[in-house]
């Protein structure tokens, strides 16, 4: 009881103490709000909406968790605030699930304001909602774990959102978010393949418009692999350069 009790404080304590702030909040809101309105309002025929919607839902998943996370992790290692949660009565693994579930409710939240303003442009129908939940809810977690492994590799806040962008902007053009895999160069393709988001973006791609190419339990289980790995070396890195 104890433990669980410590992790719901955990994350009730980032939950207060970062994502409920007004300026994370509004950011968390503008965000993803101009990311809809870049793509959106460039071409608003309902068929391109559609065609559009996966890979701005993705896109406010990455950034809306890697950003968030990079900076709250990377900010308690400096202040040394981290060290005072391990002596809380929980396992590592555990308390570093309670600083990420925060990011993952913060993406998920993200990727439902695409979702709303594309509502109002054109119908929705024909969505497979629930597969669309379980795609956003992977997506969140991978790229949560994604923005633990980099924050957990650096020392400081600048040094994270730096690295962050090393991943995060080849994702836009390698993952099929706007270009399909088909149509990237044949020598690109295998870089595509080993990013986790090229799986969320055609998991989502499947519910939303049925066009997606990848195996449909083939990308869960690599999307469930991406993220116990970068998990599990995170974790590798804390106990190797954090706890002495």
């Amino acid at each position: 009881m104890k433990t669980w009790i410590a992790f719901a404080n955990i994350l009730m304590k980032d939950m207060r103490s970062y994502y409920l702030k007004p300026p994370n909040i509004s950011w968390g809101l503008i965000f993803p709000v101009a990311w809809t309105l870049m793509f959106f309002l460039r071409s608003p025929v309902a068929v391109e909406v559609r065609d559009l919607l996966p890979g701005v839902i993705a896109l406010s998943i990455l950034f809306g968790t890697t950003s968030m996370l990079a900076v709250t992790i990377t900010f308690e290692r400096k202040s040394r605030s981290f060290e005072r949660l391990l002596l809380a009565p929980i396992s590592l693994n555990l308390l570093m699930l309670a600083k990420t579930s925060g990011a993952i409710i913060f993406g998920v939240v993200n990727a439902f304001v695409p979702i709303v303003f594309a509502a109002f442009m054109t119908g929705l129908g024909g969505i497979n909602w629930l597969m669309a939940l379980a795609s956003i809810v992977f997506i969140a977690i991978t790229s949560t774990f994604l923005g633990l492994f980099i924050a957990v590799s650096v020392s400081q806040v600048f040094e994270a959102q730096t690295f962050s962008n090393f991943f995060r902007f080849p994702m836009i053009f390698l993952c099929g978010l706007f270009i399909p895999l088909t149509d990237l160069p044949v020598f690109l393709r295998p870089l595509s393949y080993a990013l986790p988001l090229t799986y969320g973006a055609d998991l989502l791609k499947t519910a939303v418009n049925n066009n997606g190419i990848i195996s449909v339990p083939l990308s869960f289980l690599l999307l469930l692999a991406f993220s116990a790995f970068l998990f599990a070396y995170s974790i590798y890195n804390v106990n190797r350069k954090w706890i002495l």
